[in-house]
């Protein structure tokens, strides 16, 4: 921004400016020099044309010259227009006294324009793509990836970024949004809270959000924008302005100067011409009884207090301004109200000034350089100055030497004297030495005045008797600065009828004692009070003639009132018109006086000279006239419609403002805030048509698809409704019938607005942004339905109203997710059941991602109404049950492909505590529960024949637990019961209904396959060997786990939770116990079969017998001769392998101890039961020894094999045991004793732990 004065470079530009406008061709209308080229290029063609027109001009060539020239004199009458704003603008500008920029506005945020979005785009892809170096866990980078897809690529997004609502602060906050949810679920873990997770996301989000930039500019481009955005400068202002009204920079500077707005007393008596003019204003409108149209007619009394009332509180304002800003001096303030002079002015004699009241302060600085002209001292000798200022302190400078008297001391002192003496004085040290003051050489005294020379000059000095140098000169320099009160001053020739009666040249100054009040003093030397004061108050100061019969005086010019005429003379012109302006200013008189054209050549320099000696303002004003400025800067405020020049300003600084970098949403900045604010204080602008005009041009912006925020709408509304209804929001009574007329239309459209946007809440407020607006808009929607500002709409009404909007709400939503799944009505081709399931079930994942949404993001702006949103959610899902149940129509009847679609809508559901069991969910049950009932009747006769089929091909290999029929029957029944759980029907009735099914349904199946497993372990075991070569095979373990595992599944797929309903599980249970028992019985048999063959074999060897005798007559006349082998020995050995070998398969395959344990035990107890019984047969008889060996190989080794596999001692030491143990020990007896030994073989061995294994 450059200084508003003007500089050697501006100057330049501004001469080119001239010689150009000199050179163009004039037309009726002045054309600007901004436009000099446009307009030249524009007429010259045309003059042209006109000179070789041929004599019958084709109508279309006219009427599009007319066109043109029509064209040209709108654009020219709009710049007119802008300048004339501009002018008053810059006014409001340079001098505020009523509005100050407001430091307490919500901080608006950068806006993220189109191309940001790409940036940010590309950024989040990268850190998804691994193009970055920020390290993340799965859990973040599933969360980035979710808001890149649902947030970033959304079109709503796009959409708002377009219409100027999304800052960066929003794209952080959605996401903050997005990720608490998925922080909440994430495990505990030690030493990490939830919060550092949360924090440490958004520190990588930020991260990723700013890419390579630096964030030190960021930040410092953040604070530079966050610092406009609060406060400005002048400059900045008038800067801003410039671009709002298009404004050339030269148009500006020459406006500027010619305006003086650097000048504040001419402002300040700009403000007060302008309050004048208003007054008269209304005295003008009360007298020819030319009122605005008011909806009462006792209105127009109201209107003229008003405007007074008005006027009269800017008086206020503007009298309790300081004198002049930024200056340390403050007014002694007058000891009354505020000042109504120029109201009344017959109440001057209430306001006159005492002497006293005019008190001034001066600043005096006095610079004493050196000293010329002294000779007489030796060069050695000491001088130095004293300085004072008659009434003050004394001052001294440093010492010199009388060869080099040189010092450059400066001495400040204040005095309340207009005409102060200032004294300076030379001393040299005495040398004599009994001299007590050191002695004069010379003195000067001088009276200076704001008005004197600021450079060092030579002053010729009094010597003293003392000094013999006559031509002693000293080099000082005084400043003397006025004070802010201090208008003008400076000597005059004056003479009046009541003051200054006589024609004599005094000094005076024109003081301001406040605001309203001059005073025109007159002063001699060295007095603080005025001699004399004239009052300004109702004076009219102009240009005047010499008058006959006054001696002095050249310029002359007066100040006249009624009965009185005082006439001042000055000695040259440039000083007339400088005190004709102060004073000018000072009376505040509408007529401004102008300097005569020709200037009096009084002085011998010429009339050029005198030209040159004019005010730089009146070269300035020249300047402007020449460019065509003056009749904007000379034109009278009061004579303009402030209301039409506000509503255009205001509505192109709300263009400026909404193309600016910031997200403002329609708020303007404060410094925009504080010009407007000024210029309908100083101008009148009514606060209603303010905000009448501000509401069309939002309502405007929001119709063509800009965001703006309602909270603004609803201030702006609410300030127009109390003033129509006659609340006084600003103190006006007064309510015009057009302001009541438009506020009515705007209420209207503002309804359809607000409506609309509710209808549109997801794309007029994506992702609940901005922050509380869909709120703010409900709330603006029902005062705007208020027939008044006292009585509320009733509940009902604004009830209805939403619940319309919703309805179109949902039949919006519902076709633009149509139109992003791209479902189409497929008129004319075919298309398959699958592909039409497969487009339903991904719309209904976009329907639920819909409502999860309004859930997360909108549901907070309706709570007030919450059935109306699950009216609309009803209502959205009603819309999608049509295709839905269209698609399933289509599907084959033995298609079960469409149960996802309802576990993907039932889950959801379910968990929503007002869709659960609505109407759309309850139409969903409805239409699966046939479906479900037909499958699960399906999967029973499908499951059933599968076990009919598979036992009979059953080969029982062992499958995991057990075989291949057994394993696929219990995974359907878990993968049938696991579908039906995982449908989590949601009525109760006929949930339970679907488990007890599925429960008896496995009951049967499981009870079926027992028994058919125990029928074929009976039959297997019955086609097997009887004798000691029988194996236990892997087939009838696997018999055994296939019990085991109808055991466990049972448990599973049987059971219920409570109640009666348990007697499923415990009747399969009770069958495979049975069952179990009798596979039990039916092996143990087969083993007590296989040992009664064994004992068969060596029942031959009973004592009596005739095969009994042979045989051993033949093995002892064998032994005579050969080796024999033991009879019998093998028949042992083949007994003991069998029962190991079974013991072994069966302890290895078996996967159930409990079965193996109570297998061994009744196996031990029946084989034991066997023996005893087969010995007590033989109690008469005598063993023979070949069957006490093979029956003491055989029990020994029972005994400590069933032993080793762990049946209990209690089992193992039978009473039977016992018997038959005590009955071989015996026989061992007896038979040692008979034959001689039993070859190693012995039972009490059969007792020791440690026996080894032969």
């Amino acid at each position: 921004m450059l200084d508003p004065s003007s500089s050697e470079e501006e100057s330049d530009g501004i001469v080119e400016e001239e010689s150009k406008e000199a050179m163009a061709p004039q037309a009726g209308t002045r054309i600007s020099p901004s436009r000099t080229t446009e307009s030249s290029g524009g007429l010259a063609p045309s003059s042209s044309r006109s000179s070789a027109r041929p004599t019958s001009p084709s109508p279309s060539a006219a009427s599009e010259e007319k066109e043109d020239l029509e064209k040209m004199q709108r654009e020219e009458d709009d710049r007119k227009k802008k300048l004339q704003l501009y002018v008053f603008v810059m006014r409001c500008v340079a001098y505020p006294f009523n509005a100050k920029q407001p430091t307490d506005m919500a901080r608006r945020q950068q806006k993220i324009a189109k191309q940001q979005l790409q940036q940010t785009k590309d950024r989040f892809q990268a850190f998804l793509n691994g193009d970055t170096q920020i390290v993340a866990d799965e859990a973040f980078i599933n969360a980035v990836q979710s808001y890149n897809e649902v947030f970033l690529k959304s079109d709503r997004v796009a959409k708002m970024v377009q219409s100027g609502g999304f800052s960066a602060n929003d794209f952080r906050e959605v996401f903050k949004r997005h990720i608490e949810k998925r922080v909440r679920s994430l495990p505990e873990i030690d030493g990490l809270s939830k919060e550092t997770v949360l924090s440490s996301w958004m520190a990588k989000f930020d991260t990723i959000y700013r890419g390579d930039e630096d964030p030190r500019k960021a930040q410092q481009r953040m604070t530079a924008s966050a610092a406009s955005e609060l406060i400005l400068s002048k400059d900045q202002l008038y800067e801003m302005f410039q671009n709002i009204l298009g404004i050339k920079k030269f148009e500006h500077q020459l406006l500027y100067q010619a305006c003086q707005l650097d000048n504040l007393d001419e402002q300040a008596a700009q403000i007060r011409r302008e309050l004048d003019g208003r007054l008269q204003m209304a005295d003008q409108i009360a007298r020819g009884g030319k009122f605005p149209k008011f909806v009462s007619k006792e209105m127009e009394a109201m209107f003229i207090e008003e405007l007074k009332s008005s006027v009269n509180q800017l008086m206020a304002n503007l009298e309790s301004m300081p004198v002049s800003k930024g200056g340390e001096f403050k007014l002694q303030k007058m000891k009354r109200g505020h000042n109504t002079s120029i109201i009344d002015m017959g109440q001057e004699d209430e306001n006159t000034l005492s002497k006293s009241d005019v008190v001034l302060s001066f600043t005096l600085e006095v610079v004493i350089m050196e000293v010329v002209g002294l000779k007489s001292l030796a060069p050695n000798r000491i001088v130095y100055c004293t300085m004072e200022v008659e009434g003050g302190e004394k001052l001294q400078t440093d010492q010199a030497e009388a060869s080099k008297p040189t010092w450059g001391t400066q001495g400040d002192f204040t005095t309340t004297h207009p005409l102060p003496g200032v004294k300076v004085k030379l001393f040299t040290e005495s040398t004599g030495v009994l001299a007590l003051e050191d002695k004069e050489l010379g003195r000067v005294v001088l009276h200076p005045t704001p008005n004197s020379p600021k450079q060092s000059e030579l002053h010729k000095m009094t010597v003293t008797k003392a000094c013999p140098d006559q031509d002693l000169r000293i080099k000082l320099a005084i400043r003397m600065d006025k004070p802010q009160n201090m208008k003008h001053c400076g000597y005059l020739w004056a003479f009046g009828k009541n003051v200054w009666k006589r024609w004599k040249k005094r000094f005076f100054v024109l003081v301001q004692v406040s605001q309203y009040t001059f005073a025109m003093c007159s002063y001699r030397e060295k007095k603080s009070e005025p001699q004399e004061l004239l009052q300004l108050d109702g004076y009219t100061v102009d240009y005047s003639d010499p008058q006959p019969g006054l001696d002095g005086g050249r310029a002359f010019f007066n100040a006249v009132k009624e009965g009185d005429t005082v006439i001042f003379a000055s000695d040259d012109e440039q000083d007339r018109i400088l005190w004709v302006q102060a004073m000018y200013r000072a009376t505040g008189q509408s007529h401004k006086p102008v300097p005569p054209t020709q200037v009096q050549k009084l002085n011998s320099k010429g009339g050029a000279s005198a030209q040159m000696d004019a005010p730089i303002s009146q070269f300035y004003a020249d300047r402007a006239q020449k460019h065509g400025m003056d009749e904007f800067i000379s034109a009278n405020p009061c004579s303009f419609d402030h209301a039409s020049l506000f509503e255009m300003v205001q509505r192109l600084t709300l263009d400026h403002r909404l193309n600016d970098t910031f997200c403002c949403l329609g708020w303007f900045s404060p410094g925009q805030v504080f010009v407007l604010d000024e210029y309908c204080a100083r101008n009148g602008v009514r606060g209603c048509h303010r905000h009448l005009c501000y509401l069309r041009d939002l309502l405007e912006r929001a119709e063509s698809g800009v965001i703006i925020d309602p909270t603004l709408l609803h201030y702006s509304f609410a300030f127009c409704a109390s003033h129509v209804h006659g609340n006084r929001p600003d103190g006006l009574s007064t309510v015009k019938v057009d302001e009541k007329e438009r506020f009515e239309d705007i209420k209207e459209r503002l309804r359809v607005i607000l409506e609309n946007q509710i209808v549109n809440f997801r794309y007029c407020f994506p992702f609940g942004r901005p922050e509380g607006a869909l709120k703010a808009t409900l709330s603006l929607l029902e005062r705007v339905l208020m027939k008044d500002i006292v009585t509320p709409v009733p509940p009902e009404e604004v009830k209805g109203v939403i619940r319309k909007c919703l309805e179109q709400a949902a039949q919006l939503n519902y076709e633009r997710i149509q139109e992003y799944a791209t479902i189409e009505e497929n008129v004319g081709r075919l298309v398959t059941p699958a592909k039409k399931l497969e487009e339903t079930i991904r719309l209904a994942e976009l329907v639920i991602e819909v409502l999860q949404q309004n859930q997360e993001h909108h549901a907070e702006a309706f709570a007030w109404w919450t059935d109306l949103m699950v009216e609309h959610a009803e209502n959205f899902l009603a819309l999608y049950a049509i295709d839905m149940d269209a698609a399933l129509e289509i599907q084959s009847p033995e298609s079960w492909d469409s149960f996802p679609l309802f576990q993907l809508l039932n889950d959801f559901l379910r968990t929503d505590y007002h869709l659960c069991n609505g109407k759309f969910h309850k139409h969903l049950q409805d239409l699966y529960a046939p479906l479900v009932v037909r499958y699960v009747d399906l999967m029973e006769s499908s499951i059933a024949q599968s076990i009919h089929k598979g036992f009979e091909r059953e080969s029982w290999e062992p499958v995991n637990n057990g075989s291949g029929t057994s394993e696929d029957l219990f995974w359907k029944l878990d993968a049938l019961q696991t579908f039906i759980r995982d449908l989590h029907w949601p009525e109760e009735e006929f949930a339970k209904h679907l488990e007890s099914r599925i429960q008896l349904m496995s009951s049967n199946m499981i009870e079926n396959c027992v028994k058919r497993t125990k029928m074929a372990f009976e039959s297997k075991l019955t086609k097997s060997s009887k004798s000691t070569d029988f194996r236990i095979s892997p087939s009838l373990c696997t018999m055994f786990n296939v019990m085991v595992d109808a055991k466990d599944q049972s448990a599973k797929l049987c059971a219920m939770e409570m109640g009666q309903e348990k007697q499923y599980h415990t009747q399969v249970d009770e069958l495979i116990e049975e069952s179990v028992k009798e596979m039990i019985q039916f092996l143990v048999a087969k083993f007590v079969a296989i040992l009664e063959g064994v004992l068969a074999k060596i029942s031959r060897y009973d004592e009596g017998t005739l095969f009994s005798s042979f045989l051993s007559f033949t093995v002892k006349a064998a032994s005579k001769y050969v080796d024999v082998p033991k009879p019998g020995m093998d028949v042992a050995d083949g007994y003991v392998t069998f029962v190991r070998h079974s013991q072994d398969m069966l302890r290895d395959k078996v996967n159930e101890e409990v079965y193996i344990e109570r297998l061994f035990d009744q196996w031990y107890t029946a084989t034991m039961n066997l023996l005893g019984t087969w010995l007590t047969e033989r109690m008469e008889q005598q063993l023979h020894v070949y069957q006490l060996k093979i029956l003491i190989r055989i029990t020994k080794k029972k005994y400590r094999d069933f032993r080793l596999q762990g049946v209990l001692d209690s089992t193992l030491n039978s009473k039977m045991y016992d018997t038959v143990r005590n009955r071989l020990t015996i026989e061992e007896a007896t038979a040692s004793v008979r034959e001689g030994g039993m070859q190693g073989i012995s039972m009490k061995d059969s007792d020791e732990e440690d026996e080894d294994d032969d």
